[in-house]
């Protein structure tokens, strides 16, 4: 006759528990990506009507802290040339639609 193994406990919770974030925390980030997004959103806006005519459908990379942006029409190279002149800075990408939505649903 076998002999069966003893049943393991189920193991309950985060693998890394003292990574867990508190509410605060999460509030706190969540406020910052806010208020990052609208910094990024208020350029958009502001150059939207001027390339939307010609560059419909293409991408803007904006930088909010210096106030530039750049354009192309491949969302990947958008995205580098802001790499390219600010390699430690964080920026948003948008579409010259009526939206500024970059992906589909």
């Amino acid at each position: 006759m076998t002999q069966s193994t003893p049943k393991q406990p189920a193991r309950r919770g985060r693998i890394f528990p003292e990574l867990t974030l508190s509410p605060e925390e999460l509030a706190r980030r969540k406020a910052e990506n806010e208020a990052f997004h609208q910094r990024c959103r208020a350029i958009f806006e502001r150059v939207r009507p001027e390339y939307i005519e010609n560059n419909y459908g293409w991408y803007v990379a904006v930088e909010p802290d210096s106030g530039d942006y750049f354009i192309d029409e491949d969302i990947e190279i958008a995205h580098k040339k802001a790499l390219e002149k600010y390699p430690n800075a964080m920026h948003c990408v948008f579409c010259f639609n009526e939206t500024g939505a970059t992906g589909t649903i």
